[in-house]
């Protein structure tokens, strides 16, 4: 089961690229993002946090290893892609689900950004 998925929140932990082989093909490459989504609400004071929540997001992509790099722990992010429901069983024999966004792009927010340097075009 999936969904559509699009949300804005920071990366939580340091991103963690993974590779699968692929039989003789290129290898399948993975980056996930594990990511609060929040909510914030206007108030008085500001803004407070109301209903957020974490999900790992996935980025499958030939270039994920290259992002790893540019993806940053306490960065802000804007999300597209789907939701999926995973069902498992964990150690007690109990029926649990877990949500992951499979991500279709990840966009970086300006927030806290210091610099932004492209790389030479190619020809």
């Amino acid at each position: 089961m999936s969904t559509h998925f699009y949300g804005e929140g920071n990366i939580g932990s340091v991103p963690e690229f993974r590779e699968f082989p692929n039989g003789n093909d290129e290898p399948n490459r993975l980056l996930r993002l594990n990511v609060y989504f929040d909510n914030p609400v206007p108030t008085k004071d500001g803004y407070e946090d109301r209903g957020g929540f974490w999900a790992p997001v996935e980025i499958w992509h030939r270039d994920a290893e290259r992002w790893a790099a540019l993806y940053q722990k306490g960065m802000r992010v804007l999300v597209s892609g789907r939701e999926e429901r995973e069902d498992w069983t964990d150690a007690e024999d109990n029926a649990r689900s877990t949500y992951k966004i499979n991500a279709r792009s990840v966009g970086i927010l300006p927030y806290r950004i210091e610099a932004v340097t492209l790389s030479a075009k190619s020809a």
